[in-house]
């Protein structure tokens, strides 16, 4: 058996997050860890005083150590000591390691960092900062730094987030488990602009239908109101109505009431 076949399928080493058979020595506090994560999440509890909180400069991982032989080392695919490959998947410029090539994982020079999903699938949006899936190519809202942010939800910070993530038709991005979580509660637009986050067409004319049953009383009938459209951005003056009030424009239900109308020019 050649040496770096050794323990390949043993399973034993790494952590929750990789599988691989190094750890590696953090250049912020040079303590030793199984990987990124694990040093992030120690690091960042609780126990730990406030000021002395931080995450790792993944680019800056200089030295690795051999789970089979303990042997300290410059980053490297193979130990140079026992000559055991250390991850099947190996990125040089990230320092990472991933015995799990089932990922695909690739490094994209764009974000910086390693990806998962296969390259041939995915493009970098330069505008947005990110990479997006090729059926987003063509049809996505740029957004400046659309990923450079928290989850609007849980706020976990979402260009280095692990879990799966959703373009929504405004271009801002949430984890896909928190926007389950926001249909499960009946929250149907964007927590950042409020522009509806799917197709509300069926719901439109169910409104329809209710306010056409529940007519205002003769004191409400010539009321009018000003309404900003969350969904199309138009400014409107429409008959009130106690239920919603309807974009004569893109006839969303998706709207808010204004104090005024649209802003006129100053005079001089």
């Amino acid at each position: 058996m050649a040496l770096n076949e050794v323990d390949l399928g043993s399973g034993q080493h790494g952590c929750s997050h990789y599988r691989m058979r190094c750890k590696i020595r953090a250049p912020c506090c040079g303590e030793i860890f199984d990987c990124r994560h694990c040093h992030n999440e120690v690091k960042n509890s609780l126990e730990i005083d406030l000021q002395e909180r931080h995450e790792i400069p993944r680019h800056e991982v200089t030295k690795v150590i051999c789970s089979l032989c303990d042997t300290e080392q410059d980053v490297q695919q193979y130990c140079s000591n026992c000559g055991v490959c250390m991850g099947k998947y190996f990125c040089a410029k990230c320092k990472f390691f991933d015995d799990n090539v089932s990922k695909n994982q690739y490094h994209c020079d764009g974000c910086g960092i390693c990806r998962t999903g296969g390259e041939k699938n995915f493009f970098h949006c330069h505008r947005c900062g990110c990479c997006y899936g090729m059926t987003l190519k063509d049809s996505h809202n740029c957004v400046e730094g659309a990923m450079h942010h928290n989850c609007p939800v849980c706020f976990e910070y979402l260009f280095e987030s692990t879990k799966d993530i959703s373009v929504l038709p405004c271009g801002h991005t949430i984890h896909l488990e928190c926007l389950k979580e926001m249909r499960l509660h009946f929250q149907f637009s964007c927590p950042v602009c409020s522009r509806s986050v799917c197709d509300m067409s069926r719901v439109w004319k169910k409104l329809d239908q209710e306010i056409a049953s529940m007519p205002m009383p003769e004191i409400y009938e010539n009321k009018m109101v000003w309404i900003l459209c969350n969904d199309c951005g138009m400014r409107s003056n429409v008959r009130f109505h106690v239920v919603a009030h309807k974009c004569p424009g893109c006839k969303s239900y998706n709207t808010r009431q204004t104090r005024g109308g649209p802003p006129r020019c100053p005079t001089v």
